[in-house]
């Protein structure tokens, strides 16, 4: 398997997880106002999560056909629910986006979304089941 498919996976994912542990963070601090100040703040953490959603799917997609030991019947319904929990967060996270003010309770809200914290599951789960086929 190509070392720089798994690693863009692998990136990805952490890129989401470390976003989504920012965004309880930020939540939490009871912020009315979005700090401008902040060049790697909430608004910079959505932007990455975004953008490490945004083809996902497609890359863990490549990513079974280049490991020898999945069947790719077994992940197709698997990937096609990765797909659409992938496209749903993402476009609560661009509406997030869309917002002139990232306040906590607007963070805190966002986190709190199913969308949310399913893709952040999914993601989970297929960065462990890739671990099971590379132990075999």
């Amino acid at each position: 398997m190509p070392q720089d498919l798994k690693a863009d996976l692998k990136d990805r994912i952490d890129t989401i997880e470390e976003a989504f542990e920012y965004m309880m963070a930020y939540a939490a601090q009871g912020q009315d106002h979005e700090d401008p100040s902040e060049g790697g703040g909430i608004r910079s953490w959505l932007i990455k999560a975004a953008a490490a959603l945004e083809d996902l799917p497609q890359l863990a997609q490549t990513r079974t056909t280049s490991v020898t030991s999945i069947e790719a019947g077994d992940w197709a319904e698997f990937l096609e629910t990765v797909k659409t929990d992938s496209a749903r967060a993402r476009t609560l996270i661009n509406f997030a986006l869309a917002q002139p003010n990232l306040n906590s309770e607007l963070v805190d809200n966002l986190n709190a979304t199913n969308h949310v914290r399913t893709i952040l599951t999914d993601i989970f789960l297929l960065d462990s089941a890739f671990e099971a086929h590379e132990q075999t």
